[in-house]
C-alpha cells in the first residue's frame, strides 16, 4: 500500500456564501466516512483559518544550528493549506478516485502527492 496526500490550498476555495459552504460539509464528510469504511483513511481535516479564535501558526527552524520557534507563517507564503487527507491505497487510480470524490464534494480542486519511501537507517 502507498500513502497519498490529498490537499487543497485555501485560495482555491473561492468566495462562497456561508450557506453554500455549510451545504458542502455533509458531502465531504460522506466521502471521508466512505474512506474510513474502505479502510484507506489515515487522517483528514480542515485547518483553522485566520480570524478563528483557535488559529495559530508557528514554525520550527534549526538551520542555524539552534532550534528556534517563531509565530506566524512565512511572509513570502502566498498560499496556505486549507485542509488535507491522507489515504493508504494500493494504486494511483484509487488515490485519483478518492481525490475526485473530494473535489466534487467540496466544490474546489484537490492536489494529490505520493509520499516517498520511509528512509531506512
Amino acid at each position: 500500500m502507498t500513502q497519498y496526500l490529498i490537499y487543497f490550498n485555501q485560495q482555491w476555495v473561492g468566495d462562497h456564501s456561508e450557506e453554500w459552504s455549510r451545504s458542502r460539509a455533509p458531502l465531504a464528510m460522506a466521502v471521508v466516512n466512505d474512506m474510513e469504511r474502505a479502510g484507506v483513511l489515515r487522517v483528514a481535516g480542515g485547518l483553522e483559518e485566520e480570524g478563528s479564535p483557535l488559529f495559530t501558526v508557528f514554525h520550527a527552524d534549526a538551520t542555524s544550528g539552534t532550534l528556534t520557534f517563531s509565530d506566524g507563517p512565512y511572509a513570502e507564503t502566498t498560499e496556505v493549506i486549507g485542509g488535507l487527507t491522507v489515504v493508504d491505497v494500493a494504486t494511483e487510480d484509487e488515490a485519483r478516485t478518492w481525490a475526485g470524490r473530494l473535489a466534487e464534494a467540496c466544490g474546489w480542486p484537490q492536489e494529490v502527492r505520493r509520499f516517498g519511501p520511509v528512509p531506512t537507517t
